[in-house]
């Protein structure tokens, strides 16, 4: 008996804790840097919610290259709160952009890809944008 009412205990704790989740909503998926000029600013930034009932803690961000440097928020992110996480491209790298951006969190979906996307160009890239 004793331990059909542990068993029983244990189960109602896991459905308990399973109840309350975080959930993660970005505003984009995606940041579009458009035509930039080589060496401008390449900070840019993804809006997100926590459309969950319980605290989302955002454990990791890590970009697919080194030269996008992403930065993650401080601390947990409360139920209805929004937030950010900072992206920086190196925009000294002439030519297209085209990187992910990986977010690891305790949210029902665990792991979200997001992308950059844009073109850097060189200081003399058109002959004619000089005339």
């Amino acid at each position: 008996m004793k331990k059909l009412a542990l068993m029983a205990l244990v189960a109602f704790i896991g459905f308990a804790a399973q109840a309350q989740q975080a959930k993660i909503s970005f505003k984009d998926d995606t940041v579009d840097y458009g035509t930039i000029a080589k060496g401008s600013d390449g900070v840019r930034v993804f809006e997100f919610t926590n459309t969950g009932d319980a605290p989302l803690i955002i454990s990791d961000v890590k970009s697919s290259c080194g030269c996008t440097v992403p930065k993650k928020p401080d601390g947990p992110i409360a139920p209805g709160a929004s937030s950010t996480i900072q992206v920086k491209y190196d925009t000294n790298r002439v030519g297209p952009i085209r990187k992910t951006i990986t977010v690891y969190s305790n949210a029902s979906e665990p792991m979200v890809a997001l992308k950059i996307k844009g073109e850097v160009m060189s200081d003399s890239s058109s002959v004619l944008e000089k005339s």
